[in-house]
């Protein structure tokens, strides 16, 4: 019989009391009535419990009128405080339990914000949300698990091989640790990206897999897809769920990222990490699949977000021009050259057309041919064949004329 998680049995019920025990911001606000209002606000400040960002020691104390070591002397005494209530675990136990299961079935291990961004799912009743009431909710149960479950948890920093993260306090990491550096040096020698499906097949054939399978293999309960979903591309949520330590791995490693479109790479590479806007509008059209116009792909650069520069339409105009590898196929409509789209006149393109081809071939052979390798019109393409200084006709059939 398979295990209920107290999260699937909290979502099932959704009862009130119950959920209200995964609000971070409430079981934080009810803490917080322990406190004094100077103490409240010295930690609200300290660690961006307002959503404005987390404060320095000094702005802290110029607003209180006091010294940059007294104000972290009431933080240390203000958390120690929280920390030492008798009824602390009545308000942290059942968010305690559903951390404790999601990192044993990650391995034990998890991505900080891959982690945070499923509890504030909860967090926030049920609902995701985006901007501010998601970023302060993040904050509140940074908090929690670093200052008041921390005899449970332990935030990694700095480590070789993982990004920022949170850990069972007395895990071992070695096997993961083997697992990740055998998947740097697969990436790195494979020099190509992949999707999550292949890559999850791929690891499970790596040595240090089959060397820590017992390890690696878990029964698993929680179901994560609600975190996983994307505008730009469909996860395997499913597998993900089924391969839960792989993912984490995937997702932690510090060598390896995702980029926008759910692909796995090196980290700085540019079809991972896109420098340029020229790196940003291969991206978009490769993962578009077919030509579009110039104004689109910047609006699509704009729209997807790769980082904080905006892009316009005429600067990728003429990345687009300059760039031997778009190929305009279309009044405004660039392609890859490598999808086989050809540049030149459409009389040119027929032209090579006939030349690889050993014997005359009709008008609709033509014109398909033709639109596999540019986007215009059949009657353009018929306009063009009428062109007696450069085909002839003969029994239905076209050939160049070579007179």
């Amino acid at each position: 019989m398979q295990n209920i998680s107290i999260l699937d049995k909290i979502i099932d019920n959704q009862k009130a009391e119950e959920v209200a025990k995964l609000d971070a911001v409430e079981i934080i606000n009810n803490l917080f009535s322990e406190l004094s209002d100077r103490e409240k606000d010295v930690l609200i400040r300290r660690y961006g419990l307002h959503g404005s960002g987390k404060e320095t020691l000094e702005s802290i104390g110029s607003a209180h009128k006091l010294t940059r070591e007294r104000i972290r002397q009431i933080e240390t005494t203000s958390v120690k405080k929280l920390q030492q209530l008798q009824n602390l675990d009545d308000y942290i136990n059942i968010l305690k339990k559903v951390i404790v299961q999601l990192l044993e079935e990650h391995g034990g291990l998890m991505e900080k914000e891959y982690l945070l961004n499923i509890l504030v799912t909860f967090s926030l009743n049920g609902y995701k949300s985006e901007g501010e009431s998601e970023l302060i909710h993040k904050n509140y149960l940074n908090f929690l698990i670093t200052k008041l479950l921390h005899t449970e948890f332990e935030e990694l920093i700095n480590s070789k091989y993982f990004k920022n993260a949170y850990k069972l306090k007395y895990q071992d990491l070695d096997y993961l640790e083997e697992l990740a550096a055998e998947l740097y040096e697969f990436m790195a020698e494979a020099k190509k990206i992949h999707a999550t499906r292949e890559l999850i097949n791929f690891i499970k054939e790596f040595k240090n897999y089959q060397k820590h399978i017992e390890k690696l293999e878990i029964e698993s309960s929680l179901d994560v897809a609600r975190t996983l979903k994307s505008g730009l591309f469909e996860e395997q949520t499913e597998l993900i769920n089924n391969n839960k330590i792989i993912y984490s791995v995937l997702k932690t490693s510090k060598k390896i990222n995702q980029n926008k479109f759910g692909h796995w790479g090196v980290h700085n590479w540019r079809e991972i990490k896109p420098k340029t806007i020229n790196d940003k509008i291969y991206l978009v059209l490769k993962n578009h699949g077919k030509p579009i116009h110039f104004a689109e792909i910047a609006d699509m650069i704009n729209k997807i977000e790769f980082d904080a520069k905006k892009a316009n339409a005429a600067t990728v105009h003429n990345e687009l021009i300059l760039d031997n590898k778009y190929i305009l196929v279309g009044r405004g409509l660039y392609g890859l050259k490598e999808w086989g789209y050809k540049s030149g006149t459409v009389a040119e393109v027929i032209e090579e057309i006939l030349n690889n081809e050993s014997e005359p071939i009709t008008r609709e052979e033509i014109i398909n041919k033709v639109l596999e390798k540019r986007l215009v019109k059949k009657a353009t393409i018929i306009l063009a064949l009428m062109n007696k200084d450069k085909f002839k006709k003969n029994e239905g059939k076209y050939y160049i004329n070579s007179i």
